[in-house]
């Protein structure tokens, strides 16, 4: 369980900053270079590509070897396993839900 854990902690670390939030966002279009992630960003190359490496250390992505490019591509995995612990809280969040419709509805009724 530790393993896990510490997956969903650099998971969760990498996903903190928007700009790699805006670098997945882009990889769900399809593999893309450095250079192409880039962009988008006024920052340099060099930042962009530690934003890069913070996603691959955390299995977000990886970078194949194509001549002298090295296209990054989406890996999924990770996002997976968060959404598999953020499963467990569901009951809690709907029965909240289901509180505040039956107050919402009391609400209603009173005023009517």
């Amino acid at each position: 369980m530790l393993y896990e854990d510490d997956r969903l902690s650099q998971t969760f670390a990498a996903l903190a900053n928007p700009t790699r939030r805006a670098i997945l966002a882009r990889l769900t279009q399809g593999q893309a270079t450095v250079n192409q992630l880039a962009e988008p960003f006024k920052m340099s190359l060099p930042a962009i590509s530690k934003h890069i490496k913070v996603l691959e250390n955390a299995g977000l992505i990886t970078q194949g070897q194509k001549a002298q490019y090295r296209p990054c591509t989406l890996d999924a995995k990770p996002l997976e396993e968060i959404s598999r612990w953020t499963e467990q809280y569901r009951s809690i969040w709907e029965a909240s839900f289901d509180r505040m419709d039956n107050y919402i509805n009391q609400l209603n009724n009173k005023e009517k």
